[in-house]
């Protein structure tokens, strides 16, 4: 629709959120909210994208990707104010403009497309989007004149008792003929209590002038749910969750209890993969099929391949592979790469390091900026000694290298291909191929000492 702009209104702070940051930056299922307004719009394939901002405006503005035009707002006087601001930035090639609130972010790309299509359609001047709701306590009432369009929208607070009956509110979405919405923003007053420029104030100016304006009625009221405190946070939040894993079922994705799984909208999952209870996964995360997550994962901004097994783990920032098993109780930190048909066991920790494929770190062990190469064995209690109170240095561990229990490799080191390192040694110096290391102090006796101190 190149003939269309967008106007998204996001300037205010959300007083009742009880937050320093800006309203339309507070995240829901991994995206700000504005961003999931923006993601909408763009399936309209508009001419622009113009986002109103105002409190904390940087914030906003960083928030938002870099092909969307910002128009500041300051002071913030009323939605019509806004609009004013936003209209003079408007493309000269738009006939249409769609004015909505960033603050929606269940508002679906195909009810946008919808209500603009049904706007040109009817040749109307100005089209509301509708909702029929079983209580519309707070919203602004329609009123519609004998041939069924809209003559006004009366506020809650100004209803009369028979206007309170209306179940028709107006969800604050607009599509509007540039000309007339030009011609309407020119006639707003701002003659009220609060003192402000009131956007619905146009739908008057153009009934009373005979310009027809539609409405074009919305099925799903949730849809236009708008966030002003952190409790309709928390209800948005719920909804848009259950749509990402309706999606991701839908996709071939098997999620065994929908009301304890929690996956972003930025998240692909493949087909077959199952999903058990308790399993968060966020960000931007890729994932393959086949794999069994869970119960217990948390999983950020991850790429992981096909046929893993994860579970009761935390895996952030990193790449797995295919055919690994991972867990229970293990923390894969950022920048870790375990390629593929790995054990990363019980209580094991790996942090910005990489193991080839084949190799295998069973339980309670730290890898920490290590590279480990193909077929390798780490055993129960081995430390990457990465850290000498200024500088992280790397351990190298190559291909077939054995490294026993409670083993200290202290970086910078290289462990070199098919050796071995006996339990309890503590290396600090470089190990040759298919050599056997071992350091320990003598292990001495001595006879009947418990005795002699009395112990027994």
């Amino acid at each position: 629709m190149k003939d269309l702009s967008v106007i998204i209104l996001a300037a205010g702070k959300g007083v009742r959120m009880k937050s320093d940051l800006p309203k339309v930056v507070h995240r829901v299922c991994g995206r700000e909210m504005i961003n999931h307004v923006v993601e909408s719009v763009k399936a309209l394939e508009p001419s622009q994208v113009i986002v109103v901002v105002g409190y904390k405006s940087d914030v906003v503005k960083d928030a938002l990707d870099k092909d969307v035009v910002t128009v500041c707002q300051e002071p913030q006087l009323g939605t019509g104010h806004a609009v004013m601001q936003a209209l003079p930035h408007v493309s000269k090639d738009a006939k249409r403009v769609l004015v909505l609130y960033g603050d929606t972010p269940l508002v679906r790309g195909e009810t946008l497309k919808r209500l603009v299509d049904y706007h040109v359609g009817g040749g109307f001047g100005m089209t509301v989007l509708t909702v029929q709701m079983d209580n519309p306590e707070g919203y602004g009432r329609i009123i519609r004149g004998e041939g069924g369009s809209i003559t006004g929208i009366v506020e809650h607070r100004d209803a009369d008792s028979d206007q309170r009956k209306i179940r028709e509110i107006n969800s604050g979405i607009y599509c509007f003929d540039r000309e007339r919405l030009v011609q309407g923003i020119g006639s707003i007053k701002n003659d009220n209590a609060q003192g402000e420029y009131y956007l619905t104030d146009i739908v008057e100016f153009l009934s009373d002038r005979g310009i027809i304006i539609g409405g074009c009625v919305l099925d799903d009221e949730q849809e236009i749910m708008g966030v002003n405190t952190k409790h309709q946070l928390s209800m948005v939040q719920k909804i848009m969750n259950k749509r990402n894993l309706i999606r991701l079922m839908e996709e071939g994705v098997i999620i065994d209890d929908p009301d304890s799984t929690y996956i972003d909208s930025t998240v692909a999952i493949g087909a077959d993969t199952r999903i058990l209870p308790g399993t968060h996964i966020e960000g931007n995360t890729t994932i393959g099929q086949d794999n069994i997550i869970g119960p217990g994962v948390r999983i950020q901004n991850c790429t992981i391949g096909s046929g893993n097994e994860i579970e009761f783990s935390v895996v952030r920032d990193s790449d797995i592979g295919s055919l690994c098993k991972i867990g229970p109780y293990a923390h894969i930190r950022p920048g870790s790469s375990i390629k593929g048909g790995n054990r990363v066991g019980n209580f094991v920790e790996v942090k910005n390091s990489c193991l080839e494929e084949g190799s295998k770190v069973s339980h309670l062990s730290y890898i920490g900026d290590g590279d480990v190469g193909k077929g390798v064995n780490i055993g129960c209690g081995v430390v990457f000694v990465n850290y000498d109170g200024r500088k992280k240095h790397r351990t190298v561990v190559e291909d077939g290298a054995f490294i026993g229990c409670n083993v200290n490799l202290v970086a910078p080191v290289r462990v070199k291909k098919g050796a071995y390192i006996a339990a309890g040694s503590t290396i600090t110096k470089d190990v040759g191929e298919y050599s056997l290391a071992i350091e320990r102090g003598t292990q001495a006796e001595v006879k009947d000492w418990v005795k002699r101190k009395g112990l027994k």
